[in-house]
């Protein structure tokens, strides 16, 4: 039997109009760093095929110490970014940035400062005085933070080129770093092990980190793509801790030839091990919380620092619409 012409252009007008006929949407996101552990959950989601199940086509791009990759989601270079910390986020409205943060990754800051053994350091307190190597943006964020409650001054500040040499011939000096990577290193080309003080656990730093970020203007056109990719994102995260880590790994690996094995087995380890992720809100709210209260702890925090006037609208720097819906949470079991 044939079927009119119109009907068969209906027809094919519906197929085409069906989920599974459309193309995935296309979208773009760069991390805050090179390819590593620390953004395995993207890398899982992408390796299997849980952004392709959400309709997305995802690239992840690859981050660095020269890159402004804030400036890059502003411009629309990229559609999200992978932002450090809850104080990059306020900078957006600090300086009328059109962006928000959509999702808080890591729960805990996972920066650290370490210290020699043999120092005669036992706690931060213990650190005043002492040259303390951080980076300079390090310096109007959780520096500041440390000065105040510990009494420690700028003239201790040392300058830091993610480098571990110079911490390793001088053990008086005390290093920043990421709890998933310095300390490693450390072990690996010193031959010793550092004394690791977490500023999330140690000094009571409440920053989010690995934060999704992107423009006010997709959040409010395109919310549906906005909560498909947070969504994902979420059941990546959990399929990486809670599952076999092992298609993130690969893609890291090919992504950054420098990355070893051994180097992803200690920083999937270590976040494990501390919480980094799978903490606090997010053991009842799910991977990928936030809260108004922490928010606000967090800049009332760095305002009385002088890091952000007390007036700041800070909570243009954020939304919950796409999370605290203990989304995939079950995987975590």
């Amino acid at each position: 039997m044939m079927i009119k012409p119109v009907l068969w252009a209906v027809a094919v007008a519906a197929l085409l109009a069906s989920p599974d006929a459309r193309a995935n949407d296309k979208v773009s996101i760069i991390m805050s760093w090179v390819a590593e552990a620390e953004h395995g959950g993207f890398y899982q989601a992408l390796a299997t095929g849980i952004y392709a199940k959400h309709g997305l086509d995802v690239t992840i791009r690859q981050g660095g110490p020269q890159m402004n990759t804030g400036q890059m989601l502003a411009a629309g270079a990229v559609d999200f970014r992978v932002g450090g910390g809850s104080g990059g986020t306020i900078n957006f409205v600090q300086n009328d940035v059109p962006a928000m943060a959509v999702a808080a990754i890591f729960q805990k800051e996972a920066g650290v400062l370490i210290a020699h053994p043999d120092a005669g350091i036992d706690s931060l307190a213990d650190m005043k005085g002492h040259p303390i190597a951080i980076s300079r943006q390090t310096i109007d964020t959780w520096w500041r933070f440390l000065a105040e409650k510990y009494g420690f001054s700028d003239t201790q500040i040392r300058p830091y080129t993610f480098q571990i040499g110079p911490f390793l011939v001088d053990k008086n000096l005390v290093q920043q770093g990421y709890v998933t990577s310095e300390p490693f290193a450390v072990e690996t080309e010193g031959h010793f092990t550092p004394k690791v003080f977490l500023l999330a656990d140690d000094a009571g730093y409440k920053s989010y980190a690995t934060i999704i970020e992107t423009t006010t203007k997709l959040v409010e056109t395109n919310p549906d793509l906005v909560q498909r990719m947070v969504d994902a994102t979420i059941e990546g995260w959990y399929s990486y801790l809670y599952g076999d880590p092992t298609p993130a790994n690969a893609l890291i690996k090919q992504a950054n030839s420098d990355m070893s094995d051994a180097q992803i087995a200690y920083s999937y380890g270590k976040m494990k091990e501390y919480g980094i992720i799978d903490s606090g809100d997010a053991k009842t709210l799910g991977i990928g919380a936030m809260t108004d209260a922490r928010w606000q702890a967090f800049f009332e925090t760095a305002a009385a620092v002088g890091l952000y006037p007390k007036n700041l609208d800070y909570k243009k720097a954020y939304t919950l619409q796409f999370v605290d819906k203990k989304h995939a949470m079950e995987a975590a079991k």
